[in-house]
């Protein structure tokens, strides 16, 4: 199913659900709240809110008044921040997913390594790490490597990834799979 006939059938293509809506307003507001102009808009706030102390005698209100502003402003914020991080993060994980399975002799098992456990992910990453102490104590590291330095490596490595938790072979066979199909 395309992107555009999943969207129409969630109803987010024509925005005739709250989601779809959430989703344009908080992208409108991320780029807003990133521009000069909101920047100015913010420092305008503080310079009119700085003046206006010596008409409210630099009361316990009028310290109120931008304590609560900020924190409204911050709280708020935080989720969009978050949300952008959270989009950003996925379009990059796909794009590394792709890259990965459209490349002949790389590892298809780390296509959505992301969905692993943290301590399968820590588990690979040491073993990749002694792989490349190996790799830097047996010659240059600006040197080429051989084809058979490589096959060694990425045997190593899958040796590796068969120490994993069941699920994270389940799933590395799995995208294994699904890349073989698209060959």
């Amino acid at each position: 199913m395309s992107l555009a006939v999943e969207k129409k059938a969630n109803g987010s293509a024509n925005g005739h659900n709250a989601n779809g809506w959430l989703e344009r307003l908080s992208r409108r507001v991320s780029a807003w709240t990133g521009s000069s102009w909101a920047f100015g808009l913010a420092t305008l706030v503080i310079i009119v809110w700085a003046v206006t102390g010596p008409l409210f005698g630099y009361s316990d209100t009028w310290q109120l008044v931008i304590n609560t502003g900020t924190t409204i402003v911050t709280f708020l914020m935080v989720f969009l921040i978050q949300r952008a991080q959270n989009k950003d993060a996925l379009a990059i994980q796909l794009k590394l997913n792709e890259l990965l399975a459209s490349q002949r002799g790389a590892s298809n098992r780390l296509i959505n390594l992301e969905d692993w456990s943290e301590e399968d992910i820590v588990a690979l990453h040491q073993r990749f790490e002694k792989l490349e102490q190996r790799l830097e104590n047996t010659s240059d590291s600006c040197e080429a490597h051989s084809v058979a330095e490589a096959k060694e490596a990425v045997e190593e490595a899958e040796e590796a990834l068969e120490k994993t938790s069941p699920a994270a072979r389940r799933q590395a066979k799995t995208s294994r799979q699904q890349s073989h199909q698209r060959s």
